[in-house]
């Protein structure tokens, strides 16, 4: 199992988290989009590391072309030796119309499009092949030498798709490299619901589940102690009560026979009333968004909750003088955990 951790905000501290996080053992940095360009904090990173993984967690997709993001993710790929796995977002239709001021389509498609023209970019680059790409969303026709980028000694950047309901993670099957679950996903519907949806868009493609890595979905809440787990668990109900607010995210509840609860907290979230939103979040369903385990128990709780994942986010602090010993030891002991075989797996 791979481990994970996030790098970002301020463009000048990246270089220096990036070569901390390639020091403490970490395989993989991220950066997420939020207040930050992604490619930009990406590029610092790969610049300034020589072995981690450079990964967005995500990049918004949909506001870029997909010509645009292939050039980017070229030339990082590039520039890093091989070492890019750009990761996709759709983002939901609210921001994507009225913040990013683009239009919307089904997502589904338009991202399974947008996948396979970065790829047909990059053939034209790297193989010299013709340029013939024309889907439902984009085309991509036109590749005169000027414009060229020409090959480059490593791969395709590997890419992967960040998926909330099964749609979009059947996309995930049919032409990603990775898939991305969501924070605001449990265990239930993660097996019960998504990892078939992936199953279902790998066997329609002819690949092999193995083809895909799977990161570990949910909340992780770790703590020296039962006790501080316990108040760590208690601290969900802000991010549970956010997120679960959103109608796109209701298939999560559904699968709990709680669907109620989300559209309870749209209605209140439609009036603002966030802090009260909080407080009818159900104690059991905070438990059930959370992996929950102690430093100590952390590889064994990965072990048993989490063996459909080949990688892990862990974001632990590495300031006293013990803490970076700690945390390098989990992630020896993460690695051990091996990543999953699907082909054992029974169907």
């Amino acid at each position: 199992m791979k481990v994970v951790t996030g790098v970002g905000g301020d463009l000048k501290a990246v270089p220096e988290q990036a070569r901390r996080a390639e020091e403490l053992g970490y395989d993989v940095v991220t950066t997420g989009e939020t207040a930050h360009d992604s490619i930009l904090v990406m590029a610092l990173a790969a610049e300034h590391t020589a072995r981690v993984e450079c990964a967005t967690s995500v990049t918004i997709a949909f506001p870029r072309s997909p010509y645009v993001l292939a050039s980017e993710a070229w030339d990082l790929q590039k520039l890093s030796g091989g070492r890019i796995n750009i990761g996709l977002g759709s983002q939901v239709k609210g921001h994507i119309q009225r913040r990013f001021g683009m239009a919307w389509t089904k997502p589904a498609p338009r991202m399974r499009d947008y996948i396979q023209m970065m790829r047909a970019v990059w053939d034209v680059w790297q193989n010299g092949t013709k340029p013939n790409f024309v889907s439902e969303n984009y085309t991509f026709t036109v590749m005169s030498p000027f414009f060229n980028a020409g090959p480059i000694d490593a791969p395709f950047p590997k890419v992967s798709i960040s998926a909330v309901n099964t749609n979009m993670a059947a996309v995930a099957g049919e032409v990603a490299d990775g898939l991305l679950p969501h924070g605001f996903a449990t265990t239930k519907y993660l097996l019960d619901v998504i990892v078939p949806a992936v199953q279902r868009g790998a066997q329609r493609a002819g690949r092999s589940m193995n083809e895909i890595e799977l990161s570990s979905g949910g909340f992780m809440v770790l703590g020296e102690t039962a006790s501080d787990v316990e108040q760590g668990v208690e601290r969900l109900r802000q991010q549970v009560s956010f997120y679960g607010s959103t109608r796109s995210y209701h298939g999560v509840f559904r699968a709990h026979g709680r669907e109620e609860l989300g559209i309870r907290l749209h209605e209140m979230s439609l009036k603002g009333q966030w802090d009260e939103m909080r407080r009818i979040i159900p104690e059991d369903v905070l438990h059930e968004f959370a992996l929950k385990a102690t430093y100590d128990t952390l590889p064994d709780v990965l072990r048993k909750e989490r063996w459909y994942a080949s990688r892990v986010t862990l974001n632990l602090p590495s300031d006293t003088p013990a803490q970076p010993e700690r945390l390098s030891h989990l992630i020896e002991e993460i690695h051990k955990i091996p990543a999953p075989n699907w082909e054992a797996v029974p169907a």
